[in-house]
């Protein structure tokens, strides 16, 4: 990754974030929550993915219906964040592969 890399995901990020900033406050707080329930259960694909700035865009579709954002999510939103990453690969799924001595993943 060259110092041009990480200047422009610097950029992208704080784009990111400025989107998610304009958003309401019910849905910023709402976001919040997603982002750190992601980042704890930890998609492998996260960062690289568009899984967050589709979110931004879920919610933005949302707040120009005029829906509240339970309306959208629910009112369960680990629920909603499981379903979103049910197909996706997770930093725990691999680490429990690796404590159960699955082939190939320990050991490498």
């Amino acid at each position: 990754m060259s110092i041009r890399d990480i200047i422009e995901g610097k950029k992208q990020w704080r784009a990111h974030l400025a989107r998610v900033k304009a958003l309401p406050p019910d849905y910023q707080i709402v976001y919040k929550e997603m982002q750190k329930y992601f980042f704890k259960v930890g998609p492998i694909d996260l960062l690289e993915g568009s899984l967050l700035s589709g979110i931004v865009d879920f919610f933005e579709e949302g707040v120009a219906d005029g829906k509240g954002v339970l309306e959208l999510i629910g009112s369960d939103v680990a629920a909603f964040c499981d379903e979103l990453i049910k197909d996706s690969p997770t930093y725990a799924e691999v680490y429990q592969e690796s404590v159960n001595g699955k082939p190939g993943t320990a050991e490498k």
